[in-house]
């Protein structure tokens, strides 16, 4: 397992590597002046130098690129271009928002969509397995955005049922400000999950050995949870992490949907006004959450199936 891991996490440093260095030109090559940003339209021109020398922004880009990649490396986050607030401070503040929507989607897609996928195999061309492909074919088409857009105008502007922006303070507070927007996420991420377990549900009751276990007398629901659906597991794990993934993305246009702090709304505001500290900060912990997910993802596989630990 120690050893799994440790491969895992040395494949990683060259995806960390690569997302730094894409981050790091993308912001170089944007139009606009960070520093005219930061200082306004009325800052002098010995300003704006005075600024970007204190900043490191006159000096040439491969310099600049070896101080970012050490400061990334060091932990160093900077300093706001634009509010000279510390970046450590600002992701402290919202990124607990981001994590909170991310996991209570996620879990919530799972509670939805596996019982559905299930239900759907179990009933194979029957009434629930229509049902469960229409909603599955309507929450693929229906974006998240959209689908957020509707429901706070359903439940938020006209029923009064849910706050309209907010993160809220304590944690029943926060709570029913999360409720929503994750229903949101996990309304799309459900079908997906669904579909998954559908089909890879029904591949393995249809294997000899759940066959095996129906003609010994062995009861249904023993047959299709203990035989079924744990075997069928695998590749629902995939899309589990693949969803996990897609929700934290997916987190950015809903936190804007619904005026809801986090990180997606940090990064977003960060980008209109170019500051680099904040946005480079951002593209660091996102990509730290997609390698940790996947690590997380294959000791899910091992947990499943013990035979991949003698493969590894």
């Amino acid at each position: 397992m120690g050893r799994m891991i440790g491969l895992r996490l040395i494949d990683a440093i060259p995806t960390i590597l690569l997302v730094l260095t894409l981050v790091f030109v993308a912001l170089r090559i944007l139009p606009g002046d960070p520093a005219q940003v930061a200082l306004g339209d009325m800052a002098t021109p010995a300003q704006l130098e005075l600024f970007r020398e204190q900043m490191g922004l006159n000096l040439p880009l491969w310099q600049q690129y070896f101080i970012f990649l050490w400061d990334m490396l060091t932990l160093n986050l900077g300093r706001s271009l634009v509010s000279n607030v510390p970046v450590a401070s600002i992701i402290a503040a919202n990124l607990p928002y981001t994590i909170e929507l991310t996991l209570v989607a996620t879990g919530m897609g799972v509670i939805i969509g596996v019982p559905l996928g299930v239900l759907a195999a179990t009933n194979r061309n029957k009434l629930p397995d229509s049902g469960v492909r229409v909603f599955s074919l309507i929450g693929y088409a229906i974006p998240d955005f959209y689908l957020g857009a509707l429901m706070l105008i359903v439940f938020s502007l006209n029923l009064g049922w849910f706050p309209i922006n907010g993160g809220g303070t304590d944690f029943l507070s926060r709570l029913h400000h999360v409720f929503l927007p994750a229903l949101t996420l996990a309304m799309v991420k459900s079908a997906f999950l669904g579909r998954l377990t559908r089909t890879s549900l029904l591949e393995v009751l249809g294997k000899d050995y759940v066959r095996t276990a129906r003609a010994k007398g062995a009861r249904e629901n023993r047959v299709i949870y203990r035989h079924g659906l744990r075997n069928a597991l695998l590749p629902v794990t995939t899309g589990l992490g693949l969803s996990l993934l897609a929700t934290l993305s997916g987190s950015v246009a809903i936190e804007l949907v619904f005026n809801r702090p986090g990180l997606g709304e940090t990064l977003i505001g960060a980008i209109a006004e170019r500051d680099y500290p904040v946005i480079q900060a951002g593209a660091v912990i996102f990509a730290f959450f997609v390698v940790f997910i996947n690590l997380l993802i294959d000791i899910a596989y091992i947990a499943i199936d013990p035979r991949i630990r003698v493969q590894s």
